[in-house]
């Protein structure tokens, strides 16, 4: 097979990159020439907002489509279209890998048209695999060790997904980059897990969506300060902006003080619970986990 499979969109000679061809990549640059190929990057959140029918539909067969590590829970069969798995090095390594789900994850992406992994790592605590741990799988690599040091919140690391936006935004392709899903919104199946500033991560991409940097899927509301000051021209922008600070900072006021009860209320169930969890069996208790690669 050729290194790229070429396609007509409309008048415009498309060169799609071959199945496999994440394979031994290393370099940005060497990703950029894969991935130029590809009319759109969309990059699906594991997130109940992800409508994987409809996203197939509204984009063409030109479209890359990038998923994160557990694909099993935003999908329920094979995908048919181009694809790329993102697998985040963890202290331990990829958690796919020591957690033994390659097989699994691997198994909804079919040969013709999965390109492969894209092993990454953000913290120089994190640990990219070897090809060989992922089974077979065309596996390139790419290490962003301080990609975000310079700018993210100290003490907090970047989700996979916000890294990459960025990433792929500064490398400059032919092709629109495009967020589906990325809601940072707890429910009952995804937790939103604290190593990470989603505030920071959903301002920024916002931000970064109407400087047309990158496309949010869905679009982003128009900000409704920006028609206030509109309306009331004599409101100064840095006037709007105290005003909402001062309100958004007596709700959290308020919603702390409601914690802080709900916390009192229940530290006779959680005395309790951890009284239980002392008294389970060894091979009741599950195995310590690696910190969050989402």
């Amino acid at each position: 097979m050729n290194d790229l499979d070429h396609k007509k969109t409309g008048s415009i000679d498309v060169g799609i990159p071959a199945a496999g061809s994440a394979a031994g990549l290393n370099g940005a640059d060497e990703w950029r020439t894969i991935l130029a190929g590809f009319s759109h990057i969309v990059l699906v959140a594991n997130s109940d907002a992800v409508d994987i029918a409809n996203l197939q539909e509204q984009f063409p067969e030109t479209a890359l489509f990038v998923f994160f590590n557990k694909v099993y829970k935003v999908l329920d069969r094979p995908f048919h279209r181009h694809s790329l798995l993102i697998s985040r090095g963890q202290p331990r390594g990829a958690n796919i890998v020591y957690r033994g789900e390659v097989g699994e994850v691997v198994k909804f992406f079919p040969k013709e048209y999965f390109l492969g992994i894209m092993n990454i790592r953000l913290g120089p605590e994190e640990k990219l695999n070897p090809a060989a741990d992922f089974q077979g799988a065309p596996t390139g690599h790419l290490d962003l060790v301080g990609f975000c040091s310079d700018f993210y919140t100290e003490g907090k690391t970047p989700t996979s997904g916000f890294a990459l936006a960025l990433w792929l935004s500064d490398l400059k392709l032919p092709g629109a980059i495009v967020l589906a899903g990325f809601s940072a919104r707890r429910s009952q199946k995804w937790r939103v897990v604290s190593v990470h500033d989603w505030n920071f991560e959903q301002t920024f991409l916002r931000l970064f969506a109407r400087l047309g940097k990158i496309t949010i899927h869905g679009g982003v509301a128009l900000n409704p300060y920006i028609r206030l000051a509109q309306r009331f021209s004599e409101l100064p922008p840095g006037e709007i902006s105290l005003a909402a600070a001062e309100v958004l900072s007596e709700r959290l006021g308020n919603t702390d003080a409601e914690v802080d009860k709900l916390i009192s209320l229940t530290n006779v169930i959680r005395s309790a619970d951890n009284v239980l969890r002392r008294l389970r069996p060894k091979f009741l208790k599950r195995k310590p986990k690696g910190s969050s690669g989402e």
